[in-house]
């Protein structure tokens, strides 16, 4: 298993009490699977997320990364961890104006220290594999939304993550590059094995996951198999 959350509690100071946003949550993320966690807003989605990429630090529970027990790491080696094993694509692109796609990709090799004429190779590959080959020269401005969220996630497997946190892809795309969007990840997931979390709104895809789950008031409820049906208790 890539990817697994144990018994997970966090909570947030909230005046004199404590705001809980997660609540005992149990997750597991087996390599070439894609789970879809769905919920409203405020429910707890992004604070799942953001301990699943070992960013926010629980109050208890465990977050195992490939066989990697998180608890007692100290702040360099999450983020090592983070840099050698997690790729993660935010709900905006966030792409560097001034880099062209291909050095947008690049970057992330720089700071894994990886042999810039490797990383080129690698990052031409990436962008043929996300359909952009023919964009590897062009820079933000010069591309579509969908364009910029397939670079995004170029960028993301760019140093061969085991593990994939997404979040919200297709947010601010009209429905056909959305579906592309969530069809190019599914790709991906089942290609290079990644252990793929996909927090999204879009119920409309929801039949692409191998698994989907709802975070409701910081707690867990499956959600089905991927089928898009009701959530269930």
């Amino acid at each position: 298993m890539s990817l697994r959350l144990t018994d997970v509690t966090l909570t947030y100071p909230d005046g004199e009490r404590r705001l809980t946003a997660l609540d005992r949550v149990g997750l597991t993320v087996p390599k070439g699977s894609l789970t879809a966690v769905v919920g409203p807003s405020g429910s707890g989605k992004s604070s799942l997320l953001a301990v699943a990429a070992t960013l926010l630090t629980p109050d208890q529970g465990t977050v195992t990364v490939d066989g990697i027990a998180t608890t007692g790491l100290s702040r360099a080696e999450l983020t090592a961890l983070r840099r050698q094993r997690i790729g993660l694509v935010f709900q905006q692109p966030s792409l560097l104006a001034s880099l062209t796609a291909v050095e947008q990709l690049q970057v992330m090799a720089h700071l894994a220290g990886r042999r810039p004429g490797a990383a080129r190779e690698r990052a031409l590959a990436l962008l043929d594999a996300v359909g952009l080959a023919d964009r590897a020269g062009h820079r933000p401005y010069q591309l579509s939304g969908g364009q910029r969220q397939r670079v995004a996630i170029a960028r993301a497997l760019m140093n061969d993550p085991t593990i994939l946190l997404v979040d919200e892809p297709t947010s601010a795309l009209d429905r056909a590059r959305g579906a592309a969007v969530i069809d190019l990840l599914t790709r991906l997931t089942r290609e290079r094995a990644t252990a793929t979390v996909l927090v999204t709104h879009d119920l409309a895809h929801l039949g692409r996951a191998d698994r989907v789950v709802e975070v409701r008031d910081g707690r867990l409820r499956e959600g089905g198999n991927g089928d898009g049906g009701a959530l269930r208790e």
